[in-house]
């Protein structure tokens, strides 16, 4: 299902390059342990399967960086679900890494993901001009992170024993 949402422009909308890429491309990557990248499904409570979310590492001359990237089909967006799967992303990777912040970028274009990102705490640190080659054209995009003292406690419900 991953390597066909992948390939699916309308699943990854008009926001990110167009890809092709095989399943047989993607168990390589993984397997040979190059991609610093976790991938998760997005699921409803009936067990339907709704979109991506993913964390990965950027590395920079001066440390590596933890970013956030998502995507729903199309017919299960403004519903939710992106705004509920980064808070619990947010939550899972306070609670599991030391890390001091999470960031995301978007296309400069793309209001909704933009809400979703400050729905979830996070705030916007400005634009990378033309940071994204899509489709044919230089697009902008917006930086946006959340620190852990911003974060401060989970926003997810979970139990204890």
């Amino acid at each position: 299902m991953f390597a066909e949402w992948v390939n699916m422009p309308e699943v990854f909308g008009e926001y990110n390059p167009l890809r092709q890429i095989s399943r047989a491309e993607i168990e390589k990557d993984y397997d040979k342990g190059t991609l610093e990248l976790t991938d998760f499904i997005i699921e409803k409570k009936d067990g339907s399967k709704v979109g991506l979310i993913c964390h990965f590492t950027l590395t920079h001359p001066v440390g590596k960086m933890l970013e956030i990237g998502y995507s729903l089909v199309p017919s299960e967006r403004g519903k939710g679900y992106g705004t509920e799967a980064v808070g619990i992303m947010v939550d899972f990777l306070f609670l599991s890494k030391s890390i001091e912040r999470v960031q995301a970028c978007t296309d400069a274009r793309n209001v909704a993901s933009q809400r979703v990102l400050e729905k979830a705490g996070f705030k916007r640190e400005g634009t990378m001009r033309k940071y994204l080659f899509i489709r044919g054209e230089w697009r902008d995009a917006y930086l946006y992170s959340i620190l852990r003292e911003e974060w401060r406690e989970p926003r997810i419900l979970t139990k204890t024993r």
